[in-house]
């Protein structure tokens, strides 16, 4: 069976690294573990900010179509389908 990991080499200026070291020690966690621990908080960021940016969406579309409740969703969605109520 091969290797379960993969190794990846970066470059930080001294300061960045000695922080890293610094709360890998702090953390009771390798700098690889750190390093994941900071991939996922990453991710998680991002997703919260893809999901401001829909809300955003949602509420610019709303208001440019002037929807007001779930009522005039369910008209639309209705009148888009070519149901008659």
């Amino acid at each position: 069976m091969g290797r379960v990991t993969k190794t990846l080499t970066i470059s930080l200026p001294p300061q960045v690294f000695e922080e890293v070291e610094r709360l890998a020690k702090q953390e009771r966690k390798t700098k690889s573990e750190l390093f994941r621990d900071m991939i996922s908080v990453y991710e998680d960021y991002l997703d919260e900010k893809r999901w401001r940016r829909l809300r955003r969406l949602g509420r610019e579309t709303a208001k440019r179509l002037n929807i007001t409740s779930e009522e005039d969703i369910e008209k639309l969605v209705h009148e888009a389908r070519g149901i008659r109520s």
